[in-house]
């Protein structure tokens, strides 16, 4: 990374917005951008089997990050509640979890915190996982008058959030708030790693493809359940769940 520091400030050209990686290294590895600093929206574990690299690539590469409500979960060791589809995946890679990280990356992510609020450049951020109301919990799909509601009190130029793995772009007064879709397990139909690129406050966003086979036969060989990895293939290769309908289970 390269960055320009001018009296204290970081002068920041080419932001790097990432978010849901969910364990899926080959999804993170296949982004290749330069940048001068990476935001990461929360949610780096979970659905997939390779938390140890994903986790250690950010911590070498991410300037800012906040806690998702899985991250906050592999943490805690919260036991999975029955459910759907998204459950059953996340019931059945978290044991998984468990044995391959190491107590310092589980501590690393209990202490991410779940707000994070800077300026770069010229412009200010606020980073949560969810919305600034519940930061890691709360679904909001791209409706304004509900974004309104949320961002009465925030003042900042740009809000940056995850969770619902479906790219967004909504401006609600001077703010613009963005989800630059979910790297590791899109839902929005487009089974491509999603992410975003802010350059000197233009949004772009992005798709790159990856080995999806990868991905699963690395869940395989960890020895997830064959019938959850079948489903794991499934959601995808169909970028998203194909059975389900509207935000849940995240």
């Amino acid at each position: 990374m390269t960055a320009v520091f001018l009296s204290r400030t970081l002068i920041v050209m080419k932001i790097l917005l990432l978010a849901d990686i969910h364990s899926n290294w080959p999804a993170l590895a296949a982004i290749d951008e330069q940048f001068d600093a990476c935001l990461f929206l929360g949610d780096v574990v979970d659905y997939a089997t390779n938390p140890v690299q994903c986790i250690e690539w950010l911590q070498k590469n991410a300037d800012y990050c906040v806690r998702g409500n899985h991250d906050h979960s592999v943490a805690q060791r919260v036991t999975v509640r029955p459910g759907g589809t998204f459950r059953r995946m996340a019931a059945a890679m978290r044991p998984h979890h468990f044995e391959v990280l190491s107590d310092s990356q589980l501590t690393w992510l209990a202490q991410l915190p779940v707000t994070q609020q800077f300026t770069l450049g010229d412009h200010s951020f606020l980073l949560v996982h969810a919305t600034p109301r519940d930061p890691m919990d709360e679904y909001v799909a791209e409706v304004e008058p509900q974004w309104a509601a949320r961002l009465e009190h925030v003042n900042v130029d740009f809000v940056c959030v995850g969770h619902t793995h479906v790219p967004m772009d909504l401006t609600v007064g001077n703010c613009r708030v963005i989800n630059p879709g979910s790297v590791g397990q899109p839902r929005d139909g487009d089974c491509r790693a999603a992410y975003a690129v802010i350059e000197d406050g233009v949004v772009e966003f992005r798709r790159v493809e990856y080995d999806i086979e990868q991905t699963i036969e690395h869940m395989r060989a960890s020895g997830i359940e064959e019938k959850i990895v079948r489903k794991a293939n499934e959601v995808l290769r169909a970028g998203g769940n194909p059975t389900a309908h509207g935000l849940n289970e995240d």
